[in-house]
């Protein structure tokens, strides 16, 4: 995600922190660079200009130039300046008071508005809510099959009308009532994907917004689409009237510009992103959180809530001993990559490390796919013997050599994984130091 404005970004702003004085005419110089690397990323340019120069009044103050490290401060700006136009601060859910919450989902075909509708309903039962799926896309082929489907895998109920040519309107205000009169907490609608020009369909979602009175209005919305994402939320927001964006797909998204303008150019907040078919693969958005992860800087607070959430903890608890010990052998290792797999693909737990884009160029492997690595990591690891995989420093040419025959790869292959582990124990063990605990706390406040 957003991985080539990252990239780039990352160079530029290492350039600035290898000066000891910043003078007008480097900062002139790396901001058009910064500005260049926003409108490849598809930012919208009135918003890149705008943000350039209120970059350049702060970066060109006494504070900066007064500074011990200036490098650094004008790194801090940017962060700063990337989570204001993010919207500063998470924006979360309006709950109502007197249940049942309703929450109306709006968007393109294809968006993956259904999907979300099941990562919402999964997130809401996680903290005890009773959830009621509407299913009221009367027009796309199966769509109540598959809200069905997600309902069942959830242990969730799903509304839907009796025949198959009951309007939308009718099925909302319906699944509204059944969720009010049976006490649930929250009502999910699942309304069909339509273009914001068809002023007939767009008048649908007027009506439904009228009749049910949402207290949530989210548009669905694929980040891969770009600035035509922030186009459509102007147009679904002046008709139906939105209060914040889910945007899904991130993980393909290298670009970024959806991210970067959705709030400055619409008002409306980013509430979620959605980065993959599963149905944990949901996270709420954090402007600062995300910032850092922008900037390299990782997202240690995220994956601190993510690993919580499927990490055990007495093996955690374990590991930490043996990383203060410097006893970390590549069996635990190879534990730690299966544990790794519970967080998501592994180019999403590297872009919440401190650092993880080194580690992705470690990790580059010449066939698709991160997670194909980790399976021949971990085939490799297990076609050493007990001994070797408590002492790398057995591993001599030979050994090598018989390890990759065992494992079905090379020993180019032997010898990164030798190199990713001993890169990874030594990131680990500098995290779990006290110098890193400080660094987390600091991360769960904020960047200084």
């Amino acid at each position: 995600m957003l991985s080539t404005l990252s990239a780039k970004l990352d160079g530029i702003l290492k350039r600035l922190r290898g000066h000891g004085v910043l003078n007008e005419a480097t900062i002139s110089e790396a901001l058009k660079e910064v500005r260049l690397a926003l409108l490849e990323a598809d930012v919208h340019f009135t918003i890149v200009k705008e943000f350039i120069e209120r970059i350049r009044v702060k970066a060109i103050g006494q504070e900066v130039q007064q500074s011990l490290t200036p490098g650094h401060q004008v790194v801090k700006i940017v962060w700063e300046e990337l989570r204001a136009l993010m919207g500063q601060e998470h924006a979360g859910l309006a709950l109502s008071s007197m249940p049942p919450t309703v929450i109306l989902l709006v968007g393109l075909q294809g968006a993956g508005k259904t999907t979300t509708c099941g990562k919402l309903a999964r997130h809401f039962k996680a903290h005890g809510r009773r959830i009621l799926l509407v299913a009221a896309d009367p027009r796309r082929p199966a769509a109540v099959e598959q809200l069905v489907a997600l309902g069942t895998t959830l242990g969730v109920p799903v509304h839907h009308g009796d025949a198959p040519l009951l309007d939308a309107v009718s099925v909302c205000v319906d699944g509204v009532e059944r969720a009010r009169t049976q006490g649930f907490d929250v009502a999910i609608l699942d309304t069909g994907g339509r273009l914001h020009i068809d002023d007939e369909l767009m008048n649908e979602l007027v009506a439904i917004r009228a009749k049910v009175s949402p207290h949530e209005v989210l548009l669905v919305a694929d980040a891969m689409i770009g600035q035509d994402a922030v186009t459509m939320a102007e147009e679904f927001d002046r008709r139906v009237g939105l209060t914040g964006v889910i945007l899904t797909k991130v993980e393909g998204d290298a670009r970024g510009g959806a991210v970067l303008s959705i709030k400055a150019v619409t008002g409306k907040p980013i509430k979620f992103l959605g980065s993959g078919e599963k149905l944990d693969a949901l996270e709420p958005f954090h402007p600062d959180r995300m910032a850092s992860r922008i900037l390299g800087m990782g997202d240690a607070v995220s994956l601190i809530e993510k690993a919580q959430e499927v990490i055990d903890r007495d093996q955690a608890e374990a590991m930490a001993r043996k990383l203060r010990a410097d006893t970390l052998t590549l069996e635990d290792f190879r534990d730690q990559l299966k544990q790794v797999t519970k967080l998501g693909s592994l180019e999403q737990v590297l872009d919440l490390l401190p650092g993880g884009q080194r580690l992705k160029e470690l990790t580059a492997d010449s066939t698709p796919g991160q997670d194909q690595a980790v399976g021949r990591m971990v085939a490799i690891i297990d076609s050493m013997t007990p001994r070797e995989r408590r002492d790398h420093t057995l591993l001599t040419g030979s050994r090598k050599q018989r390890i990759a025959k065992g494992s079905g790869t090379s020993v180019q292959d032997v010898n990164r994984l030798i190199k990713q582990y001993l890169e990874a124990r030594k990131m680990m063990k500098m995290l779990s130091g006290r110098g890193g605990r400080q660094w987390l706390g600091r991360s769960s406040r904020t960047f200084s």
